[in-house]
This record gives structure tokens, sequence and C-alpha cells, in this order.
């Protein structure tokens, strides 16, 4: 019987334990942290729609925290500790705290994303800290919003093309949704899909990415009722950015 000498066992072996040890790594879930609560909206509903749709593009091991009560006024324990964001690979914001306005808190939040944890923000996240005097959040997320039109069906205008944006139509009508008016756009932000206001006639971002710090950013201003987070082009420019910010 052939025996192979101990050089040459080590040379094959080594190959293989090697081969293993990064497709167990390449297999290892991502930690994904969706932070929702505050007022107006079914989060129970949404959260577990989140959850579905991007656990069915990234492994995921997820962490929900939602406190704050149904009010527009909350700080979050979590963001207490400096380094609330350090064990995630992604953060999804879903939460609407509209007067919350302490600068200090804001920062903390801010700061930590800085450092290279990415994003998605959900419709009434842009409104949150909107009653803040600093910018910072709004930095964050890319866009500048106060305000949003009556509940209506939005036709959307998908105006850039690549992975972000693939299998979704380039024009789609939304469920019955807020227009949020964005005010102000950011200058690292890149706008994906545009819907036009039935009060101003003027076109605003509904889908786009930003850069903050080391962070990448993608928001969606849709997201008030239930029947958007059943909509195959909310569901699936959500799952592309799920993907693309836990590579």
């Amino acid at each position: 019987m052939l025996k192979l000498n101990t050089n040459i066992k080590s040379a094959l072996l080594c190959p293989l334990l090697l081969m293993c040890f990064f497709s167990f790594a390449a297999s290892k879930p991502k930690k994904i942290l969706l932070i929702t609560g505050g007022c107006c909206h079914d989060y129970a509903f949404q959260s577990k729609a989140i959850m579905d749709a991007v656990s069915a593009v990234v492994d995921a091991e997820w962490t929900v925290k939602n406190e704050g009560g149904n009010g527009t006024s909350a700080k979050i324990d979590l963001y207490e500790d400096e380094n609330w964001a350090r064990p995630y690979d992604l953060v999804i914001h879903n939460e609407c705290f509209a007067d919350t306005k302490d600068s200090t808190y804001i920062r903390k939040i801010t700061s930590a994303h800085a450092k290279g944890v990415n994003a998605i923000f959900l419709h009434c996240a842009l409104h949150t800290y909107r009653s803040a005097e600093i910018d910072d959040w709004r930095q964050l997320i890319g866009m500048t919003s106060k305000r949003h039109d009556h509940q209506s069906r939005y036709p959307v205008t998908m105006v850039s093309s690549g992975k972000l944006t693939k299998g979704v139509q380039n024009t789609w009508l939304s469920p019955k949704d807020e227009l949020y008016v964005i005010e102000k756009i950011g200058p690292k932000a890149e706008v994906l899909a545009v819907s036009k206001s039935e009060k101003d006639g003027r076109e605003y971002p509904v889908a786009w990415t930003n850069k903050y710090g080391k962070a990448k950013i993608f928001g969606m201003s849709f997201g008030h009722g239930n029947e958007t987070f059943t909509d195959a082009n909310f569901i699936r420019l959500l799952q592309n950015a799920a993907h693309w910010l836990c590579k």
C-alpha cells in the first residue's frame, strides 16, 4: 500500500483546513440591530416584515429594540453605552421620536455610525430628532425633512441603475403612503428614486444612499402603512440595500 510522507500529507491537508476555515467564516451570520418604536405606525407588523425580507437575502442574527413607548419624545437606554453599535454589521432605524432634541444624546448615535457602522433609515426615522437644533442626525441620513404631504398612491421613478435597483421596476405606483418633503439633500447623498408631490408639483427623493464618516447609508422615505411593507418594489429595494451594506 502506497504511503504518503509527512511533508506531502501536510501540503495536502493545509489547503483543505484553510478552505474549511474560510467557508465557516463566510457563513457566519451578520448581526443586525433593528431600532423601532414611537408614534404613528404598526411597528410589530413592520418589524416582522423587515426581518422576513432581509433574512431572505442575508443570513442574519437579529436584535430588536422596541423602546420609548408610542409618543414623540424618548431616549433609548441602548445609546448610553458609547460602544452600542460595535457588535453589529448593520443597524436599521425605523423609530419615530420627532420631539427628542438632546444634542448630547443624538451625538451618541451619530458618532457611533461615523466610526463605520452601516445603516438603513426608513420613513419616520427621517423625522426623528427633527426638533433638534443640531444637524448631525440629518447629515447622517443625507436628507433634511420636517414635514410630509398627505397620504396617496405616489408614482415612483427610478433615476439610477445598479446593484441597488436590480429587480425594481423603472416606474411604479406606491401603496397609499406619505411623501416626505425633502428640504435639503446632503453633499454626499445619491438619489436612487423620486416621486412628485400632488401639492406643489415638485419631485422629491424617496430612496437614496449617503456616506457619513466611514459608514454607508441607505434611506427610503416611504413606510407609513403596512401595505408598503408588502409592496414588491419597496421590499426589493430594502433587500438590495441590506445585501449591499452587509457585504
